[in-house]
């Protein structure tokens, strides 16, 4: 096949707006065989390889889409789980396009190549031939490790470890493992399905995942040392939501996002009546917030049936953290935003504890703040009230303070992140190691498992000198 030279991305399939804004089914469909080599094709594979720095687990990215353009996509697989031991999760919700695709050279003049779209393809096409997970381990070597967390993080700290021979134990607080990939991200963005799928490789390479654990609590970390587990990884997340603190929080129908899209998700609330988890139903729903997490609260809620589904932010549009990708969908979906807005109130029923509207004030931005963003200022008389009868708060996570609790000899910043050796990711504690959410706060799925990567390399060279 010639080289494909148009500016543009082979353009994903997906389904309909309507359709889907009703429906928990995914909303990409991935490439066809003939759109993923058409895209490859549009890789220079420079010399210099500019998209692998940028990608934090490192992936061979021109190597895996060269073996694509040949059509040789199990091989393409092969040459991604050299690194990336989650592909077919990355492909789907990575933010490449401020990683990876950032630095892509086709991006100077066009669309950069879809390298997301391409490591979601190779992967499904792995799950379609029965090809998932790491053939050829070691001999185990005798020494024993414990993950805390089956997120992201610790996923990829488990496996990196296993291809080493460590036996490694998952210590997961939920009743199924996942971590942030099952209770955070949407059916419709990540499918319940795939995340096992990749959890059954790791278990498959000989990690055991022991469920309803909650460390800390259950187990301390020295309990874990007295064990016999020679070296200990924190990838327990974030999962202390954050509020605003203005009055009214306190009301029935106002939500964290953490605890609504965890009812959704883990809790097959969508799956009602099916499942036993029923969600109470609305007509209005304003979600506060900009990211990622915003926009998966809004398009859930808009698929459990709200009439109408706000997102309050109180920047511009272009300074959401959220992936352009995720907010064009939820616009496409009828999400209805209201930018340069900022909540002062939550209003509602003191006898039935029933949400009734929230009062908003209009902003607009003044001088640069210590983050270098203008920081927004109250527009005096702005205020109005927005009518909704639930809030969804989604303006940020911290740590939970279980772990840090338990083990007063663990450094954590003031708002509860664990302090490491950023190179290494060792804690306070000798042979302690911690990475992901537990330590930045809420960052992306790809970031947590580059500080996973980290932590098993550091754990080895700790073990075994």
């Amino acid at each position: 096949m010639e080289r494909n030279m148009s500016n543009e991305k082979t353009k994903m399939p997906e389904l309909d707006a309507q359709a889907r804004s009703k429906s928990f089914d995914e909303v990409a469909l991935g490439y066809t065989r003939e759109m993923a080599m058409s895209e490859a094709n549009r890789c220079l594979e420079c010399k210099n390889k500019p998209c692998v720095p940028g990608c934090p687990v490192n992936v061979d990215i021109p190597g895996f889409i060269h073996e694509v353009k040949e059509g040789n996509f199990l091989a393409g697989y092969k040459k991604i789980i050299e690194t990336n031991g989650l592909p077919a999760v990355c492909g789907r919700v990575c933010p490449q396009e401020s990683q990876c695709e950032k630095t892509c050279v086709r991006g100077i003049k066009g669309e950069p190549v879809g390298i997301g779209r391409l490591e979601r393809f190779v992967a499904d096409f792995a799950i379609s031939q029965g090809e998932l997970g790491v053939r050829d381990l070691p001999e185990k070597n005798g020494h024993k490790v414990a993950v805390v967390g089956s997120g992201p993080a610790g996923l990829t700290c488990a496996s990196d470890l296993a291809k080493k021979g460590y036996e490694v134990t998952v210590f997961e607080a939920f009743h199924t493992a996942g971590g942030v990939l099952k209770y955070g991200i949407p059916q419709f963005r990540l499918p319940k399905e795939i995340v096992d799928l990749e959890i059954n490789v790791l278990k498959e390479m000989g990690v055991e995942i022991k469920l309803d654990m909650v460390i800390g609590k259950i187990l301390t970390i020295d309990e874990l040392k007295e064990d016999g587990y020679e070296a200990i990884f924190i990838g327990s997340g974030a999962g202390l939501p954050s509020f605003m603190n203005i009055p009214g929080e306190n009301y029935n129908d106002v939500y964290s996002a953490n605890e609504f899209l965890t009812r959704s998700n883990l809790m097959y609330a969508y799956l009602y009546p099916e499942y036993d988890t029923p969600m109470k139903k609305y007509g209005r729903v304003a979600v506060i917030g900009g990211g990622n997490v915003a926009m998966d609260a809004a398009r859930v809620a808009k698929r459990l049936g709200a009439g109408e589904v706000y997102i309050v932010y109180r920047r511009s549009e272009a300074e959401m953290p959220a992936r352009v990708e995720e907010v064009h969908h939820a616009k496409e979906e009828g999400i209805e935003f209201h930018i340069l807005t900022n909540p002062t109130e939550i209003l509602g029923d003191d006898k039935t504890g029933a949400v009734t509207g929230m009062t908003c004030v209009k902003m607009e931005l003044g001088e640069p703040d210590d983050s270098g963003r203008r920081r927004p200022v109250v527009i005096e008389g702005s205020e109005y009230t927005l009518d909704v009868d639930a809030v969804i708060v989604a303006i940020g996570q911290s740590p939970n303070p279980l772990i840090k609790n338990s083990t007063p000899e663990l450094k954590t910043q003031s708002w509860g992140g664990i302090i490491t050796n950023e190179e290494t990711g060792e804690t306070s504690i000798p042979g302690v190691y911690a990475g992901g959410d537990a330590v930045t706060g809420a960052a992306t799925v790809i970031l947590a498992m580059g500080a996973g990567k980290t932590a098993a390399e550091s754990i080895d060279k700790y073990i075994q000198g």
